[in-house]
């Protein structure tokens, strides 16, 4: 019987654990036991919550006399709201197949009162149904990752079979440093073992195919101080390239977009007629890419090598529309 009574403890907790209103009336009638005994149950539960403040933490078991229920409040558990906006930000990141996504809201939805889940669900349905996933070359990105963050941690070199973008097939031997996630997809950041200058090179973990882990392990002395952070602000599209600070006008109606896209713009005049001048320090090709797509609205001023290049990629995609 005591055994009995501590399963019921430990499952009521449980229940509101994951979000359930606890009724008194309902649960006794579930049970087949008294409102009595639910009720010392949970004053047993409240007790232990009380009692174990440097384990459980700030954690309430509090009675609601308008829904005549029981519900769990934590300054460390994820709100409805918090949840709801979680899983937006997973379901626009697109970074995992459908399947993976379908588990992982279920598991956030688990979390949710009874109410609030179907809410949600409601909520997230048409876009669960019409989820654009992005084809991958590995069968688990959240595996892959997984394995990529302990050879990290355990500094071990490592070889990739990897797709390129035209879909020729390499392999790299690297020493991994860094994953991050950006633009739909994680990369992970490292340097060809034994290059002289070593360069961090980024690979799309989701076109890794295999990983051979080597007994071969590398110290901080090995690879050059890096900042992934840095890196972030300074490449769009994790288009690798050499770092550069470029200036440019914009005319179009958001200056806050580009100071958005591109975390290093400054704002280095207001020009007037809604024009400004802007700088910015950048790593690769990806900020050519996004200039380009802004139309007349930019017109980069320095450096004049990237001038140039953008005169020629404009004068090539002139080509195209004047050929014939």
């Amino acid at each position: 019987m005591e055994n009995t009574k501590q399963y019921r403890v430990l499952e009521i907790f449980f229940r509101a654990l994951r979000g359930e209103d606890i009724s008194v009336q309902r649960l006794a009638n579930e049970y087949g036991v008294s409102t009595k005994s639910v009720s010392r149950s949970i004053a047993d539960l409240k007790a232990f919550l009380a009692d174990n403040r440097e384990l459980v933490g700030n954690t309430e078991l509090e009675y609601s006399h308008k829904d005549k229920c029981y519900r769990l409040f934590m300054d460390e558990f994820l709100t409805s709201k918090e949840l709801f906006s979680v899983i937006e930000v997973v379901l626009g990141a697109r970074a995992f197949s459908k399947e993976e996504l379908l588990i992982l809201v279920n598991k956030l939805k688990g979390f949710t009162t009874g109410e609030d889940r179907q809410t949600l669900a409601e909520l997230i349905r048409k876009e669960l149904y019409h989820y654009p996933e992005i084809k991958h070359d590995c069968q688990s990105v959240q595996d892959r990752l997984w394995q990529l963050v302990n050879c990290i941690a355990e500094k071990k070199e490592i070889s990739v079979e990897y797709y390129k973008m035209d879909r020729s097939w390499v392999v790299h031997r690297i020493r991994p440093v860094s994953v991050l996630f950006n633009d739909y997809y994680f990369y992970l950041i490292g340097f060809y073992c034994n290059e002289k200058e070593p360069l961090p090179r980024y690979f799309r973990v989701d076109r890794i195919k295999d990983i051979t882990e080597h007994r071969r392990k590398f110290s901080g002395d090995d690879v050059p101080a890096f900042d992934e952070g840095e890196l972030r602000k300074r490449s769009l599209f994790m288009w690798p390239g050499k770092l550069r600070t470029i200036r440019f006008e914009f005319s179009g109606p958001s200056v806050q977009a580009v100071l958005d896209k591109v975390p290093t713009a400054k704002i280095l005049e207001r020009m007037g007629g809604g024009k400004y001048l802007i700088e910015a320090e950048t790593y690769g090709d990806g900020i050519k890419m996004w200039l380009l797509s802004q139309g007349a609205w930019v017109k980069v001023i320095s450096p004049q090598e990237f001038v140039d290049e953008m005169k020629d990629e404009i004068g090539k995609m002139r080509e195209h529309y004047t050929e014939g």
